[in-house]
């Protein structure tokens, strides 16, 4: 099960759920299906919903929400709660780079290296990597750098620039270039820096001033002002215990314009009113050019600049979801009907079905998955018999390996995931914190592990891998 390739045949699969625009849900049945997701964790955990939806009146906005911003603090969540939308950021670095296009300062065809002397990047059968390649997931760039180390190793922290340019200089691309999409932070992290060379400024300054301030939104940023601080919901991971920002971890705060940003539901209203021309936008020509380049994901789902778009003509659904290690979010919209979703929550998971349910009811909400795992210990022989690599048919090889008194996870490269810590809940359940990741050990009649199944974060079955009889 590629990670990718799965996402790809869910999106096919359920493209008949787009055949036609319905009726937004009413706030009571919103209501509902948020507690549905936030289920006896309401305590611990919320989610907002965010409605534009012309058929409510002349008060078109509509703000629904569920739960409590933390253990301890029942204050509700709101329009203004505070929330990290980790890939949604994507879209507003798209918006930079097509206002830059706009302007004449840099074309879709630009090589990225031509801004980037100092980083070298790959290139294939003479075929350089563009500005287009790198914000439509296409560069053959992957997901994230493999020689990081596992997100809990204190060694972590110490990942810089430096490592990240090294990683890609002896970086060999697998596909042609513009051939495939892939998911890429990598991808995005290149994009800023070309951006910022060009204007000679700092990737978080330049967005702040070219399309934060623009497009109004006083409580998204990359930092939290005196107002926003307040109102932030505390992220939570996958056993409902505090995550850490996405700013305080190495790896992932040098490239904050592929997931860096804060914001609320208030804010991301304000962006969608612009883009569906409720309100007049500055960046309305540069929003026109993010949506008009289209790669392939899958027939019936293309990759635009930072948007996903679904459908075709007039049944299109844009939209793009995100998920940090304490949160997930979705920004969603039908053009036809000019009716636009936000969706916030403070743990971690997806709430992208959530938003195109609301959009096209007859797309499916996905099994609520609240159980709160709790590590325990386990004896050192017992994770020692673990350790070893793991193949599962079509996909690729796991590897378990033994860091220090605990085990890791790393899986094929084209399953887009970094390597993960995993935690014992009992002898053979194993779960990660930063992402919604199970492991299940299988062992053989002679008690001896035969196997595992991994269960990926989008909530797919589980995938079972044979333990190499080389490792027994």
């Amino acid at each position: 099960m590629n990670f990718h390739r799965t996402a790809r045949a869910i999106f096919a699969i359920l493209m008949p759920c787009f055949a036609e625009a319905q009726a937004i849900p009413s706030n009571d049945e919103i209501h509902k299906i948020l507690a549905e997701r936030v289920s006896e964790n309401e305590k611990d955990i919320g989610i907002v919903v965010g409605v534009i939806d012309p058929q409510s009146g002349s008060d078109n906005w509509r703000i629904i929400s569920y739960g409590h911003r933390n253990a301890g603090d029942a204050r509700p969540l709101d329009g203004n709660t505070v929330f990290e939308i980790a890939s949604g950021t994507k879209v507003f670095t798209a918006l930079l780079l097509a206002d830059m296009v706009e302007k004449n300062e840099v074309a879709l065809s630009d090589p990225a290296s031509k801004y980037l002397p100092d980083i070298k990047l790959a290139e294939r059968n003479g075929r350089s990597i563009t500005l287009a390649d790198l914000a439509t997931h296409t560069s053959g760039l992957p997901f994230m750098p493999a020689d990081a180390p596992p997100l809990n190793d204190p060694s972590a922290a110490k990942y810089s620039v430096d490592d990240l340019k090294r990683y890609l200089g002896g970086y060999q691309l697998t596909r042609e270039i513009g051939s495939e999409w892939d998911y890429s932070n990598i991808g995005y992290w290149v994009l800023s820096e070309a951006l910022a060379a060009r204007a000679g400024k700092e990737i978080k300054a330049l967005i702040r001033q070219r399309v934060l301030i623009p497009l109004k939104m006083p409580d998204t940023d990359f930092e939290l002002s005196a107002k926003m601080k307040p109102n932030l919901a505390p992220g939570h991971d996958n056993a409902l215990q505090p995550a850490p920002p996405v700013s305080s971890m190495s790896i992932y705060s040098i490239m904050p314009a592929g997931g860096g940003l804060y914001s609320t539901a208030n804010d991301l209203l304000t962006f969608l009113s612009e883009c569906m021309g409720y309100e007049p936008s500055l960046l309305a020509p540069a929003m026109k050019t993010a949506l008009s380049v289209h790669r392939p994901v899958k027939p019936g789902n293309e990759q635009a600049l930072g948007w996903n778009i679904y459908g075709k003509d007039g049944d299109q659904i844009i939209f793009r979801d995100g998920s940090s290690f304490g949160y997930a979010s979705a920004i969603a919209y039908d053009p036809k009907s000019r009716v636009g979703v936000v969706v916030l929550t403070n743990q971690i998971g997806d709430v992208g079905d959530i938003a195109r349910h609301l959009l096209r009811p007859d797309f499916p909400l996905a099994k609520p998955a609240n159980t709160k795992h709790t590590e325990i210990t386990l004896d050192e022989k017992v994770l020692d018999s673990y350790v070893g690599r793991y193949e599962a048919k079509g996909e690729g090889i796991f590897i378990v390996a033994r860091e220090n008194d605990f085990l890791t996870l790393e899986s094929p490269a084209d399953w887009g995931l970094p390597k993960l810590r995993i935690r014992p809940e009992n002898q053979q359940d194993f779960f990660a914190t930063e992402l919604p990741v199970r492991v299940t050990f299988e062992a053989a009649p002679d008690g001896k592990v035969s196997g595992l199944v991994i269960y990926p974060p989008r909530g797919q079955k589980g995938v079972p891998a044979d333990k190499l009889a080389t490792e027994n």
